[in-house]
């Protein structure tokens, strides 16, 4: 990946939060300007002091901070980023993102990103099955989102099947496709 990129990690409520820690951390270590964002159900599946930590920054968790963000955070956190990464991309956020729906400060910043967009989904198998999901996916596919996974095993619901959040080396890999394209 080139020097120090702006990228912003979108972190949904799914189980595969935990992941996540890495992924920041892992573009840290490239040397990236990381600011991660949070629904507030996914502070349920990891801490953002966690994240805070591994990416040096507090975590934007609410839209309304006005000593923060005087522009607003869905403005401020978003703009010159090289990149939006969701990680997870939960069911309820892919359907959000393909709607434009802007009901928490990632799915605003989303709307708000002039940057390229890369999803890595993560749900249960039966959620990635149903054809609203996929109907879905090819809405933010047309609209050129990129995408890493899901792949197949163990799923949290105790299940084997697709959904499982790719690993964080190739959300990694595909962030350095996409930033060494532009």
């Amino acid at each position: 990946m080139d020097a120090e990129k702006k990228i912003v990690v979108g972190i949904g409520a799914g189980i595969a939060a935990f992941k996540s820690a890495t992924l920041v951390s892992r573009l840290v270590q490239a040397g990236h300007d990381v600011q991660v964002v949070m629904t507030p159900a996914a502070k349920q599946f990891i801490g953002a002091s966690t994240l805070a930590a591994l990416s040096g920054k507090a975590v934007a968790c609410d839209g309304f901070d006005p000593q923060q963000y005087p522009l607003g955070a869905h403005i401020e956190v978003i703009e010159a980023a090289d990149l939006l990464i969701v990680a997870p991309a939960t069911a309820d956020l892919l359907g959000k993102f393909a709607h434009g729906i802007a009901d928490s400060l990632l799915t605003t910043v989303w709307l708000q990103a002039a940057c390229p967009l890369l999803v890595a989904p993560a749900m249960s198998n039966r959620m990635w099955d149903k054809p609203a999901v996929q109907r879905n996916l090819t809405l933010l596919r047309e609209d050129g989102v990129a995408m890493v996974g899901p792949n197949s095993g163990w799923l949290s619901c105790r299940q084997q099947g697709a959904g499982r959040m790719s690993e964080p080396e190739a959300i990694l890999a595909a962030a350095e496709k996409i930033l060494s394209a532009r």
